[in-house]
């Protein structure tokens, strides 16, 4: 189906046109005739499916054209890089209407968002804090007409709810509600619950599952020659661009210098980066400035880089949703794509609670030539119920600071093996009372947590 059948308006599909749209995706399919109808919408959707046109399509519809009514339309991110990309989309499908677009976050000046402000616009998407504090100066959103909260399982897990609830509590009760994420974890029952009526629900694929067209393997190494074996895996893989996870900013930064050494051209994305090097960094990496970038889980949901043939997890992911959206950045739009990932022994827990969460297991892999170090492989231990639970994310890269393909032709490589992990690593959190790493048993704080936000959203 075209998208011209679902009933956009001829500026509309003008945008969509230049934009080198063709078809709409699943999630489009569905999620446009529901938003349009003006009826509530909870959307998940795998990473890469195209789900913000899903949602700025029809709203763009909706709107027609300017009015100094005042904001008519709020999108909630969690971070800086969501914002300032989600505002860009709705410029460039709404191209050819006079609708007014604005991104309001955190790492930049007030006064330019704050003269755009008063200007007029109809679109604001913003982070919680600085919208917050536009709030505190006179923000009102007596006009609001559609309200839309993406990557939902996001905020909360960056605990955000409290300042969403506030956001929420300020715009009318008689508005349009929609929830866009690529994963919709059980906590977002309360906040629909809270903030919805009579959602729709869009649920396209399996939201635990990996896209398909992204190849994945893990390759065990111990962990003194894991920087060895990434010099290795990118000298022997064919790649157009590839983007490296770290789970901690200085990681980042150190896997970045000593790439440089090695004569790689690197970008650097973590919360710790000015707004202005972040920007840098991904105009950089979008313009083949840089060949590679390294980045922490803030980046996981805020790049949109067409032609990022390969992914590779210097790091195991802190949950088994991390490691979803992070091999999704590549594999978009139909594209083919590889993902690695470097392991070691003691990490073996994590990568079950991966397998788990996706439903498969994920092939092990030994790259010819290598000579790999000595190691003695760690017995399999039997899976333990709530093994790669949710885990809670760092607030640094939002808050208060605010398709294309290619080749993807990885390393040969034959059978597998592991190695030895010398670096302390923070686990995905396990079920209240079961045993911890080191023997003891863990809190059940993290639950009672959980069970107070829940009680919160619903306004107990």
């Amino acid at each position: 189906m075209p998208f011209k059948a679902l009933g956009l308006a001829p500026n509309i599909l003008r945008g969509i046109q230049a934009m080198g749209y063709t078809d709409p995706t699943p999630i489009q399919l569905r999620a446009i005739p529901t938003v349009l109808a003006g009826k509530d919408l909870i959307g998940s959707a795998q990473t890469g499916t195209g789900k913000t046109a899903a949602f700025a399509l029809p709203i763009l519809q909706r709107l027609g054209v300017h009015s100094a009514r005042g904001v008519r339309v709020l999108v909630l991110e969690p971070t800086r890089e969501l914002a300032a990309q989600v505002e860009t989309s709705f410029r460039d499908l709404g191209r050819f209407t006079d609708l007014r677009a604005l991104v309001v976050h955190g790492g930049v000046g007030y006064g330019h968002q704050r003269t755009e402000l008063r200007r007029g616009v109809d679109v604001i998407v913003a982070t919680p804090g600085r919208l917050l504090d536009f709030m505190g100066e006179g923000l009102r959103f007596d006009t609001l007409e559609v309200l839309v909260l993406d990557e939902v399982d996001r905020m909360l897990d960056m605990g955000f709810l409290p300042d969403v609830k506030r956001i929420i509590h300020a715009c009318p009760t008689k508005r349009q509600t929609l929830f866009f994420s690529a994963t919709v974890p059980p906590e977002i029952a309360a906040v629909a619950a809270f903030a919805l009526h009579q959602p729709v629900r869009v649920e396209v694929g399996v939201s635990r599952a990996v896209v398909q067209t992204v190849k994945h393997a893990m390759y065990p190494v111990a962990q003194v020659q894991k920087f060895e074996l990434l010099l290795a895996l990118l000298a022997r893989t064919d790649f157009d661009s590839v983007l490296i996870f770290s789970r901690t900013k200085h990681g980042a930064d150190r896997i970045a210098r000593r790439l440089r050494t090695a004569n790689h051209s690197v970008a650097v994305l973590h919360a710790n980066r000015s707004q202005n090097q972040r920007v840098e960094a991904l105009e950089g990496f979008k313009s083949g400035k840089y060949e590679v970038m390294v980045a922490t889980d803030i980046a996981a949901r805020g790049i949109d880089v067409a032609g990022i043939s390969h992914v590779i997890n210097y790091d195991v992911p802190a949950t088994p949703e991390d490691y979803v959206h992070r091999i999704g950045r590549t594999g978009r739009a139909q594209a083919v794509g590889d993902a690695f990932t470097l392991t070691t022994p003691e990490e073996e827990s994590e990568v079950r609670a991966i397998e788990r969460f996706i439903g498969q297991s994920v092939p092990r892999q030994k790259l010819d030539a290598f000579d790999y170090a000595p190691f003695t492989l760690r017995p399999a231990r039997p899976d333990q119920p709530g093994a790669g639970g949710r885990g809670r994310s760092s607030r640094g890269g939002g808050y208060r600071g605010g398709h294309g393909g290619g080749r993807s032709h990885g390393p040969q490589h034959g059978g597998h093996g592991v190695g030895r992990h010398q670096e302390r690593r923070q686990r995905a959190p396990a079920q209240p009372g079961a045993p911890s790493p080191g023997g003891r048993p863990v809190s059940a704080a993290p639950a009672l947590q959980r069970g107070f936000l829940s009680r919160l959203i619903r306004g107990g």
